[in-house]
């Protein structure tokens, strides 16, 4: 069976209560987690902006893009890894059609 990889996108919002270089390091956290089991097609930081309703009592986060394309497993790993990290208030991964 040939390898199948699928194109996604995620999207993450961090608490920036701890600092801009704990935020540095989640963003290459997640960047070297996704590189390793994929192929990054673009990312984009949009930085830190008021959420539309606090989360875990924050009011402010910052959020980090990635388009990539991996491996139908990864995704659910992915997810896993975001749900135990701390630091992370959300997280979505959604699959980009073909």
């Amino acid at each position: 069976m040939a390898n199948t990889t699928l194109s996604y996108e995620t999207v993450a919002i961090f608490n920036t209560k701890n600092g801009d270089e704990a935020v540095a390091a989640l963003v290459e956290k997640f960047k070297t987690l996704i590189s390793e089991n994929g192929t990054i097609d673009s990312e984009a930081d949009w930085g830190k902006r008021k959420l539309a309703y606090p989360i875990q009592d924050e009011t402010e986060g910052y959020y980090y893009v990635v388009n990539f394309t991996a491996a139908p497993e990864f995704p659910a790993e992915l997810d896993r890894v975001y749900k135990i990290t701390d630091g992370v208030l959300r997280s979505l991964i959604v699959a980009n059609e073909q």
